[in-house]
């Protein structure tokens, strides 16, 4: 029997779901079970400076936690190292202060209220603690068990995992979505929102749009069969 192994996509700051999506893990795999956090734990919602202590707290405690670098926390960190606001891959053009995107929601979990660029910059600087910002920068941006890949964004089909960009890795969806060829490995991963989690055969999207207040679906896998994690049990993810 394969050792399951959980997934919790993108939290986008929504620190009370956070807390009730690892009761649910808890609850099914006992507190020692394997997550993979499956990026942006920040951005849009209220508490983005609680979730990243809680995971970090989870990681220092010696949970076999793994944590993957989304889109949104690689804007958090550019701005924080450059002070960068605008991105290419937003082809709306908005800032990342936008409410749209969420980057204010962020500053303002660690107590800035600025909303000038540069003051903000400088306001954000001084307020996020390093350990935070190191923290970040070193998470992966890939997580291979077996035959499952835990992935932000996706992955360019047909390119080996060692080749694959940054960029793709936390952004794509054009040409990875729209694929229906098999994969080398089931692909699990969040970044863009559906109402609901779904298997389509050579992927699974989780992500449901916590980040605009919609429910946070932790999932199990057991070798590529997963499940949705609710209080009324596990519930079959199925192509």
């Amino acid at each position: 029997m394969t050792d399951p192994i959980y997934a919790i996509p993108d939290i986008h700051g929504q620190a009370a779901q956070l807390e009730q999506a690892l009761a649910l893990v808890a609850r099914d795999g006992g507190p020692d079970a394997r997550i993979v956090f499956l990026g942006d734990l920040v951005d849009r919602g209220p508490d983005s400076r609680a979730v990243i202590e809680r995971v970090m707290q989870g990681q220092a405690e010696g949970h076999p936690w793994t944590v993957l670098r989304g889109n949104h926390d690689q804007m958090f960190l550019d701005f924080l190292d450059t002070g960068s606001l605008q991105f290419r891959q937003i082809k709306s053009g908005l800032s990342w202060l936008d409410p749209r995107l969420g980057g204010a929601a962020t500053l303002a979990s660690y107590g800035v209220t600025e909303t000038r660029d540069a003051a903000a910059w400088r306001a954000a600087q001084a307020a996020v603690p390093q350990a935070h910002r190191d923290w970040l920068a070193g998470l992966p941006l890939w997580h291979e068990v077996g035959a499952l890949l835990f992935v932000h964004a996706g992955i360019r089909p047909g390119v080996p995992l060692d080749d694959q960009t940054p960029e793709d890795l936390q952004w794509i969806r054009d040409g990875f979505l729209d694929y229906e060829g098999a994969h080398p490995w089931l692909v699990v991963h969040g970044h863009t929102a559906l109402d609901f989690p779904q298997y389509f055969g050579n992927r699974v999207d989780l992500d449901a749009g916590a980040g605009y207040g919609h429910p946070l679906w932790p999932a199990v896998f057991e070798g590529t069969n997963g499940w949705l994690l609710s209080k009324a049990g596990r519930t079959p993810l199925c192509p």
